[in-house]
């Protein structure tokens, strides 16, 4: 079988491209196919071809990637996939626009829908600038979100990897996901009982992940609390920490790694669509306190590998950080519950028989 993995672009190194690196190693026969690709800051695919669209010819289309939305339906459609017995997308946003021969299947696994066109608000309000191109933006988007409607009927079966994600791909584009919470490497995540003095936030600094409450709830307690990562809210969050936060900026791997392991717990404010930031501290062994909306509700057991909170607000987190500080955790259960739910063994075998029962119903049409 002649398999096609496809992604909207490769260009940074988040938890869409995490999960297409996965799918990359589980098919090394595959062909890669993406709109954009900067080989020096996205996951490594080691010596694989990867075949990109017209897009890459564009002097800067790395760097400045978002600003050529309007293209990258019209450079998906353009791609040639007629050989392919099996498209695998990984999109939210535009890789399941690809066209596949009568015959073929096409799987996205849809990360979400596509965010800046349905919750533009949300999504742009971190860039200072939208607001003053918000009228012209908004008649551009009109256009796109038809385009995205028609689009989104392509694929012949879509993978969510959250209840929530899942809901909101029935309620946009008319069309029914099944449920497969995506997986982590569970090998690059050591596991320690021997939890220090410190709790620990790892986010993008952007304005959805609501650092700006950790950082008030914790200016509140006065513990000590970690923060890895950058973004343009870094020096606003910061003229307003007290000594107790320390900013580290970006980590390394092994940093991060023993971040994760030795962290009373790791805070999540956002409402994440998925968020593989609580699954990677349970592999090590670490409880999580959480906004309680959104993929944690698919991953987290209250009580027993986290705590989550009703609001976001600085209060709520307070009164779960206090709750959680409680609690006599079971660090070993942690650890076990995320491997056995969470690992690529685990994700894989759903995956697969997804894929085999969906080939095999198509072969017995023909």
């Amino acid at each position: 079988m002649k398999i096609a993995l496809v992604h909207d672009y490769l260009t940074q190194r988040g938890g869409a491209e995490r999960v297409f690196e996965l799918l990359c190693k589980r098919y090394p026969q595959a062909d890669i196919y993406t709109s954009v690709y900067d080989p020096q800051k996205t996951i490594d695919l080691g010596e694989r071809i990867v075949k990109t669209t017209f897009l890459q010819n564009i002097p800067g289309a790395a760097k400045y990637f978002r600003l050529m939305a309007p293209f990258y339906f019209p450079a998906f459609r353009a791609l040639d996939l007629q050989a392919y017995d099996l498209i695998i997308s990984s999109s939210t946003s535009f890789a399941k626009a690809v066209q596949k021969n009568p015959r073929a299947k096409h799987i996205c696994f849809c990360h979400n829908i596509t965010r800046f066109l349905w919750d533009t608000e949300t999504y742009l309000r971190e860039y200072g600038d939208y607001r003053y191109f918000a009228p012209l933006i908004e008649q551009v988007f009109q256009v796109m979100r038809k385009i995205d409607l028609i689009y989104a009927q392509e694929p012949d079966l879509y993978i969510a990897n959250s209840s929530v994600v899942a809901d909101r791909i029935q309620k946009t584009y008319g069309k029914k996901a099944i449920v497969i919470n995506y997986p982590i490497d569970t090998t690059k995540f050591i596991f320690s009982d021997l939890k220090e003095d410190f709790y620990l936030a790892s986010a993008r600094m952007i304005s959805y992940k609501r650092l700006d409450i950790i950082v008030e709830a914790f200016n509140w307690l006065g513990w000590r609390l970690l923060i890895s990562g950058d973004g343009p809210e870094r020096e606003r969050l910061q003229s307003k920490a007290l000594d107790n936060i320390k900013f580290l900026g970006h980590v390394t791997d092994a940093q991060r790694t023993q971040l994760f392991a030795k962290a009373k717990s790791i805070i999540i404010a956002a409402l994440e669509d998925y968020g593989l930031v609580p699954v990677e501290a349970n592999a090590s062994g670490t409880p999580v306190i959480a906004y309680g909306a959104g993929g944690v509700l698919d991953t987290q057991i209250p009580g027993k590998t986290g705590v989550l909170f009703k609001r976001q607000t600085p209060e709520s987190l307070q009164a779960a950080l206090l709750e959680g500080n409680n609690i006599c955790w079971d660090y070993q259960n942690i650890r076990a519950h995320a491997v056995a739910n969470f690992s690529e063994q685990a994700f894989f075998s759903k995956v697969e028989q997804v894929i085999d029962q969906a080939c095999n119903l198509s072969r017995s049409l023909v």
